[in-house]
C-alpha cells in the first residue's frame, strides 16, 4: 500500500486544524505543533496536512503571497455521510461554492466550498446510495 500525504500551506495552523476537524465531524484536539498538523482519520490515516507558510524553507511553502492558495489543486474528501457534513459545512461558511448536487460521472452527491486560506474542498459522498440527499433521493414508483 502506498499513501500520499497532501500539505497545504495556511496562515494559522490551529484554526484551519479546528476547521477541517469541524468540517469531517472529528472529535475537537489540539495540533501538535504551531507550524504544523496532520488531520487523521479514525483509523490514523492521514487526510491532510497543514503547514505554515513561511515555517521552514520550504521552496513551495515559503509565502502566500508568491502563489494563490490552490492554485492547480482540488481537495477532495470522500464522506461517510454527505448529509452530516453538509450541516457542519454550512455552519462554517457563509456561502457554498456549489450546492448539493449529483455528480453525472461518480453519481454521488456532493457539494463544495472554500476553507480559511481560499482552497477549494469538495464533499463526495462515498457511493450513490450513502449520498442521496432527501431533496435528490428518486422518486419510488407506487404499484
Amino acid at each position: 500500500m502506498k499513501r500520499i500525504w497532501t500539505i497545504i500551506g495556511v496562515g494559522s495552523v490551529p484554526s484551519s486544524f479546528t476547521w477541517y476537524q469541524s468540517l469531517l465531524g472529528q472529535p475537537a484536539t489540539r495540533p501538535t505543533h504551531d507550524h504544523f498538523a496532520q488531520i487523521l482519520d479514525a483509523d490514523g490515516t492521514v487526510l491532510l496536512c497543514l503547514h505554515q507558510w513561511g515555517a521552514h524553507e520550504h521552496p513551495t511553502l515559503t509565502s502566500a503571497g508568491e502563489a494563490t492558495p490552490g492554485n492547480g489543486l482540488l481537495l477532495f474528501f470522500r464522506v461517510d455521510d454527505v448529509e452530516l457534513c453538509l450541516e457542519r459545512a454550512r455552519a462554517l461558511v457563509a456561502r457554498l461554492e456549489e450546492e448539493p448536487h449529483t455528480n453525472p460521472n461518480t453519481e454521488t452527491t456532493e457539494f463544495s466550498l472554500r476553507d480559511p486560506d481560499g482552497y477549494y474542498v469538495t464533499i463526495s459522498a462515498l457511493s450513490p446510495l450513502t449520498g442521496a440527499l432527501a431533496s435528490e433521493a428518486p422518486q419510488q414508483s407506487k404499484g
